[in-house]
């Protein structure tokens, strides 16, 4: 989500971390349509933790609940349930990526359209977002957020067609990027992925009523049966007929694009339990870091992981090399960016706020520190710099993906491209300094992709999106220019 803050403000705990910006749920026909909504959100809650939505209907009217925070802060209570009523629910997770999280931006997003209300969530981003909006506030619509989300709204109110579902369809062809997408009118539930299948959607099932989600894990909680990911540029439409059965009407682009989900989902954003496009994440994590041992082996006595992303691959990494396995930094999860926000001196503290290192198990050691990736390298300088302190001989650092040279448009937080470690020096010696290691070796490319299930990359056909490696966008980027001008001007711009 774009908004008006950039992403350098992010503080001293987050500032060097990667962040997905949203999850989506949706349920139809089912009696607690909001308190599985609220579950499925809490098992979605990693990719998104500033804000929370969720939106029902019960067959005269729609409910909306929109908070800032966490899930569990607000969802769990039965009074804020009580408000939501009805068998048909749509709820989305936000984290805000160059803006001030408020509430006016928190989805789902909701409007009263000439055929009847329309409430719609999204996680993703459009690259041509911006160049939509401008056009249709010169047409004279009136926009009350700074989402892109409601871009589609405008779109989806000024179609010709009859029909809701086609409305829709209709909105989002005029749309770039990538995406994945719900939307909730009176008797339908309608879902919809990007043409190229960058960002993840999946349907299931739970007593005979269709689910959609972001990730398997939002089913696994609620105990609903996986059916199928939705494929790319896909758009299945779920409706409530007067006998209260329902319909299901998949619709296939004519000319499907091969699809390419994004690496990162793998490298960093899913949840390790999910599975992903067919392939288990802990187990597609756990063979970057065996690849990575191969590719890139040392003479050590520990492999240590930067928690929590680092331990699968940390893990894969020592059952390959044949190095013990320890838990030699532990992670403090009870730190939230309001605790640091109160004095420079608490500020100071920096990443030991959040990460602690296990003396017994890193004083006289050897160690190769597992990460799953590195951004600015901020942390990283901290975290070596933290072994050593612990009494570490040696700290040789691993990373199970390759360098980030580039930034993401699709719906990804990324540091400005001068940002970005891997442009700041002038090759990995220069890197490893920086960071203060003894050594440093990223995952090549090819090992990433062999880790995922795959065969090595063809450059000419990728089988994933992997831009933030090699400058490689699966679409036109209409608003990169505009994205640039946003954050001088503090101007808008958003995602989902």
């Amino acid at each position: 989500m774009t908004d008006l803050r950039s992403s350098e403000i992010h503080d001293e705990l987050d500032g060097d971390t990667l962040h997905e910006e949203c999850g989506v749920f949706g349920i139809l026909g089912h009696p607690d349509a909001a308190a599985l909504t609220a579950l499925g959100l809490h098992a979605l809650q990693h990719r998104g933790q500033e804000a929370a939505g969720i939106v029902t209907f019960d067959g005269r009217q729609f409910y909306s609940e929109r908070r800032m925070g966490l899930v569990g802060d607000h969802y769990t209570d039965p009074t804020t349930l009580a408000k939501l009523p009805g068998s048909m629910s749509i709820g989305h997770v936000r984290y805000s990526t160059t803006g001030e999280t408020v509430l006016r931006n928190v989805q789902p997003l909701f409007a009263e359209l000439q055929e009847g209300g329309i409430a719609i969530a999204h996680n993703g981003n459009f690259t041509n977002g911006l160049t939509l909006r401008r056009q249709i506030i010169a047409d004279g619509a009136i926009c009350q957020s700074t989402s892109d989300t409601e871009v589609v709204l405008h779109l989806i109110a000024r179609s010709k067609h009859v029909s809701s579902s086609d409305r829709f369809a209709d909105a989002i062809a005029q749309v770039e990027g990538g995406y994945s997408m719900l939307a909730l009118t009176r008797t339908k539930l309608i879902a919809a992925r990007d043409p190229n299948g960058i960002r993840p959607l999946v349907m299931g099932e739970l007593d005979g009523k269709p689910i959609f989600c972001s990730e398997t894990c939002a089913l696994d909680i609620i105990g609903a049966k996986f059916v199928r990911d939705i494929e790319n540029g896909e758009i299945v439409i779920c409706e409530i007929q007067p006998d209260g059965s329902i319909t299901i009407d998949a619709r296939k682009p004519q000319n499907p694009l091969p699809e390419r989900l994004c690496l990162f989902e793998y490298v960093y954003f899913a949840r390790p339990d999910s599975v992903v496009g067919g392939r288990n994440v802990y187990v597609a994590r756990k063979n970057m870091g065996k690849n990575l041992a191969i590719e890139a082996p040392v003479e050590a006595d520990v492999v240590v992981p930067v928690p929590d992303g680092g331990t699968p691959a940390a893990i894969g990494y020592a059952q390959e090399s044949g190095i013990p396995f320890e838990l030699g930094i532990i992670r403090n999860h009870y730190v939230g960016r309001t605790f640091i926000e109160p004095t420079q001196q608490i500020r100071a503290f920096g990443v030991k706020l959040k990460h602690s290192a296990n003396r017994a198990m890193i004083a006289g050691k050897r160690v190769v520190l597992v990460d799953d990736s590195i951004v600015r390298g901020t942390t990283s300088v901290k975290i070596v710099q933290m072994m050593r302190e612990a009494g570490a001989r040696e700290v040789h650092v691993r990373v199970a993906s390759p360098m980030i040279f580039h930034p993401d448009f699709y719906g990804i937080d990324t540091p400005d491209r001068d940002k970005l470690l891997a442009n700041q020096h002038a090759d990995l010696a220069s890197m490893c300094r920086f960071i203060g290691a003894d050594s440093l070796e990223f995952l090549s490319i090819d090992g990433l992709y062999r880790a995922v299930g795959g065969e090595k990359r063809d450059p000419q056909a990728p089988q994933f999106t992997d831009h933030y490696f090699t400058g490689d966008y699966p679409t036109r980027l209409l608003d990169q220019g505009a994205a640039s001008n946003v954050r001088k001007l503090s101007v808008l711009a958003s995602n989902g």
